[in-house]
């Protein structure tokens, strides 16, 4: 038998070591302080099975550190260390001896032998804003939340985008067109200050809005101006006649759109509203993000002004594309120098021409600029709590340079408002971007969507592929969460925001039926066709029990259904919304908000099978867990409990707090005894439970 093997063999055997009972990890309660300043003195916590170990040490940067026994607690001996926080990154893992055997314990838990790359690593000086760990977000589709100013409308024909005119969408109920992107229902930002009522009764912190600032696309993706908001989601206080004849797509002579995107009154009123719009977002107790497209902006963009808009306007420079005596010829890549006046050989983003690549490296005055919009949205008067950075691993031609960018935009955002987030959209390993100098935390694909979607559903997040391989194969979801999850500090990852559904995927709903398909091919009504809503309410218990910022795509809570990108982007359901589904929601965020230890207790499984899992989530004193059996038959389940904490010295009393299953739910309480620290549970098909257990119930 090789070695390690045998060692491995050794461990499983032995009678006296429990491995099981072996937990460290970076939340306050095994690391203190958790995100340390250089010279802090850091202490860290190593829990084992009472009186099962001889001694355990510290390993850290090549030197050992015997741990005392700092306590007993129940079942278990805690042991602490302490080290003083360098200036650089501290990375450590735990060394076991007891009698012949010698183990050792990190992020990939208990092994015969440690491996490199798997210590828990401290960060110095790295601190993400607390207010958003374990925050409630909501993201906001602008377009298709909820008019609340007609008159703001943009108009069919009032200009043309991609070959075609502007279409005016009478009918709020109407599924978006394949090529929707000239499409507009006029959700806007007073339609976002009428609704704060309602968000604020759903239980949300933290409002994401995807771009707001002037664009010409319903995504607003390619942005037209970052120094104002669209006055077509902000305010018109000056129109004029002027839309586009038939037949016309010269919109040079689209003097409506002109007017109301380029008159100064429209752009400060806009600013204005968005302004009032953030403080009464404040006044609420809430925060809001903004979406930060600054790898790219838009052919629109009166820097490049293609479509020369501005041309002719008064108090605005030529663009790069009308001139080249422009002062933003730098700010783009022309790969011919000859052809000017209008010339379009600019270098786009992906090829694509409406969305022109930022030229950073040849322009120190584009870089000041951006920098300039980073800070002034976060500064008074607009406040903003931060921002999310589309595709933020793009920006730039090099690594080196988009390193350096990153690390600057945090400094200039910081000193503006030391507790704005920096939140980046990435997909793959973000760790380099991790540091404590660039982003603070990033959009949860790896670490939460994808591996919930292939677990629950078997689809792949933009509905386009099925696995069965992968539906309800808890070892590969469990294998993904302890992989990806370690490219994320601690801090990262209990901000991290955890989507089920976002603007860029298939809703989650939809998903549930199993079905390949986009709109063009599938068409609007096979993505709620066979859906199952049990499968979304197991989703959306995890989504609010796991370490994280739950983030709640706008409609998800309403039962919106929807295949990938347009159709995901449908508008909000108001009057007609799944009365269930949104209960569900309210009733999980308010159990989210209600125990502290969701947001930032230790995370531990517990037990797992094909279409079964439960984990724990516990601090020093409370434990809750969650079981879910996602098959179509109920099943008993037998969970190893006193992992999270509790005494194996007799009984521990867990209440129930929420049960679903293919029938409903229900939040009426129930008693379930962990006999022994093991809990036996007859769980119902499609269903997932929450337990709760405090210090405060007494062992029986």
């Amino acid at each position: 038998m090789e070695t390690t093997k045998k060692m491995q063999y050794i461990l499983n055997m032995s009678p006296v070591l429990n491995k099981d009972a072996m937990f460290s990890d970076g939340t306050e309660y095994y690391r203190t302080p958790v995100e340390p300043d250089v010279g802090d003195t850091v202490t860290i916590r190593f829990r084992t099975q009472r009186n099962n170990v001889d001694n355990v040490c510290l390993v850290h940067d090549g030197e050992y550190l015997e741990m005392k026994r700092e306590k007993t607690s129940g079942s278990f001996d805690y042991y602490t260390a302490q080290v003083v926080m360098g200036t650089d990154i501290l990375r450590y893992y735990f060394e076991i001896h007891s009698g012949l055997v010698t183990c050792y314990y990190d992020t990939n838990g208990v092994s015969t032998r440690h491996e490199e790359r798997t210590e828990f690593e401290i960060y110095p000086d790295y601190h993400v804003p607390e207010w958003l760990k374990g925050a409630v977000m909501y993201q906001i589709y602008v377009d298709r939340f909820y008019n609340g100013d007609p008159f703001n409308d943009v108009e069919t024909a009032e200009y043309s985008y991609i070959g075609d005119i502007s279409v005016k969408v009478d009918d709020w109920e109407k599924i978006p067109a394949v090529m929707g992107v000239r499409e507009f229902y006029g959700g806007d930002l007073q339609g976002v200050m009428d609704k704060l009522d309602y968000l604020q009764q759903l239980g949300v912190d933290v409002i994401y809005l995807n771009p707001v600032f002037v664009s010409p696309s319903n995504h607003k993706y390619d942005c037209q101006d970052y120094d104002h908001i669209d006055p077509h989601i902000g305010k018109i206080v000056e129109d004029c006649d002027g839309l586009l004849s038939p037949g016309d797509r010269d919109n040079s002579h689209a003097s409506k759109y002109i007017c109301r995107v380029t008159d100064k009154r429209n752009l400060e009123a806009s600013n204005k509203l968005f302004q009032e719009l953030v403080e009464e977002i404040h006044r609420r107790g809430m925060k809001v993000i903004l979406d930060g497209v600054f790898n790219h902006c838009g052919s629109f963009n009166k820097w490049m002004d293609r479509e020369r808009i501005y041309e002719n306007q008064e108090g605005y420079e030529k663009g790069a594309y009308v001139s080249a005596d422009s002062p933003y010829r730098s700010f783009f890549c022309f790969k011919n120098q000859n052809l000017w006046p209008y010339n379009p050989s600019y270098e786009g983003w992906w090829t694509h021409d409406t969305l022109p690549k930022l030229n950073y490296e040849e322009s120190e005055e584009l870089c000041k600029t951006i920098l300039e919009v980073g800070k002034k949205w976060v500064s008074p008067p607009y406040n903003v709590d931060g921002w999310r950075l589309d595709v933020a691993a793009d920006l730039g031609h090099s690594n080196e340079f988009n390193h350096r960018f990153w690390k600057e935009f945090r400094k200039v955002v910081r000193e503006a408002n030391p507790e704005a987030v920096i939140l980046a959209e990435h997909y793959g390993n973000p760790e380099s971007w991790l540091l404590g100098d660039e982003w603070d935390t990033v959009m949860n694909y790896d670490a939460f969507m994808e591996p919930v979607t292939w677990f629950l559903t078997g689809m792949e997040k933009h509905s386009d592929e099925y696995r069965e391989d992968l539906y309800g194969n808890s070892e590969a979801f469990i294998g993904a969460m302890k992989h990806h999850m370690r490219s994320l500090h601690m801090g990262a990852l209990y901000g991290a925001m955890n989507e089920l559904s976002n603007h860029d995927h298939s809703r989650f709903l939809t998903r549930t039926n199993h079905r390949v398909g986009r709109l063009s091919y599938a068409g609007a009504e096979a993505a709620s066709a066979n859906i199952n809503p049990a499968i979304m309410r197991e989703a959306v218990v995890i989504q609010m029990t796991w370490p994280g910022a739950p983030t709640v795509y706008y409609g998800d809570e309403a039962g919106v259904c929807g295949f990938t990108d347009p159709d995901n982007r449908r508008t909000y359901p108001w009057g007609k919304e799944d009365l269930e589904m949104l209960d569900f929601h309210k009733r999980m965020i308010c159990i989210h908000k209600a125990y502290p230890l969701l947001s930032k207790g230790s995370l531990e499984f517990l037990w797992n099978d094909y279409q079964g899992l439960s984990y724990g989530r516990f601090s020093d004193d409370e434990q809750i867990i969650v079981i879910l059996n996602n098959q179509e038959y109920e099943r008993d389940v037998r969970v190893t409990a006193w992992k999270t904490g509790v005494s194996r010295k007799g009984a521990a009393a867990f209440q129930r707090i929420m049960l679903s299953s293919k029938d409903g739910y229900t939040e009426e309480a129930e008693e379930y005894i962990a006999e022994a620290g093991i809990l036996q549970v007859r769980m119902p098909a499609y269903g997932v439970m929450v337990l709760y257990h405090g210090a405060k119930d007494k062992y029986k």
